[in-house]
């Protein structure tokens, strides 16, 4: 049964100032230079997703696959075409997740916590479990700006395991959100809850430059290439190919 079904969706975006001078104006009339100018993000996209897979998306920068994410969970709207899906959706995006340095781990939590849609009760509930399960127990109070990239990103990522924990997503849209460096220990924490919401037949979808990571997760991976999708297929095949284009 299909999770998701996104059928020729296109996004456009408008590149260029938008509050332009009476001469920049006539001198873009002689150079024949528009001053705003359409950029189509995603082409055409089609792509179906059934109900528990984990599903990989890798391409080079610019290549569209956070858009497509950010136009699944409604932050963009399409342009063109339709995303339908079933269930309650969730995006996590990027490690930082609206993480603000000079703030305390405290008040990050707090943060983080109401912009995922928790309320104050199911906040202060997992104060404790994401610093315990990044093992920050003694940072409470501790500024943002003070953490070393690997306690940062440990924080990061607790919050999302945590987070989802209460929200109990139906489908899950990550975009770069894996712990990266050399704290092994950790990562195997990170890992360890990935697989526990594909056990619990979540379906996923990853964004990730880690090829180590989408050939650890996913059956199936897309490729895409300048807003379009270049090909899609077993991660085995479709992970030989990408990395040999790069």
């Amino acid at each position: 049964m299909d999770k998701i079904i996104v059928d020729n969706v296109f996004k456009r975006f408008k590149i260029g100032r938008k509050n332009q001078s009476a001469l920049a104006r006539i001198l873009s009339l002689f150079s024949g230079r528009e001053l705003r100018r359409k950029f189509f993000a995603l082409k055409g996209v089609s792509l179906n997703v059934k109900k528990g897979e984990v599903l990989g998306i890798v391409g080079r920068n610019g290549s569209g696959k956070s858009t497509l994410l950010k136009t699944m969970a409604r932050i963009y709207k399409e342009d063109g075409g339709n995303i339908k899906y079933k269930g309650n959706l969730m995006i996590l995006s990027g490690l930082n997740n609206g993480m603000v340095r000079r703030l305390s781990a405290l008040d990050n939590i707090c943060l983080v916590g109401s912009i995922l849609g928790l309320g104050r009760r199911d906040i202060r509930k997992i104060i404790n479990p994401v610093l315990e399960f990044a093992g920050l127990e003694e940072h409470l109070n501790t500024k943002l700006f003070q953490f070393s990239t690997g306690m940062l990103s440990r924080l990061a990522f607790s919050l999302i395991a945590n987070c989802i924990d209460y929200k109990k997503p139906d489908i899950l849209l990550l975009d770069e959100v894996f712990v990266s460096g050399n704290d092994l220990e950790f990562q195997k924490k990170a890992f360890n809850k990935i697989n526990e919401l594909i056990r619990k037949g979540v379906t996923i979808l990853m964004v990730s430059h880690n090829v180590r990571i989408i050939k650890k997760f996913c059956k199936r991976v897309v490729w895409m290439e300048d807003g379009k999708i270049k090909e899609v297929g077993k991660t085995k095949e479709i992970m030989k190919k990408y990395e040999r284009s790069i």
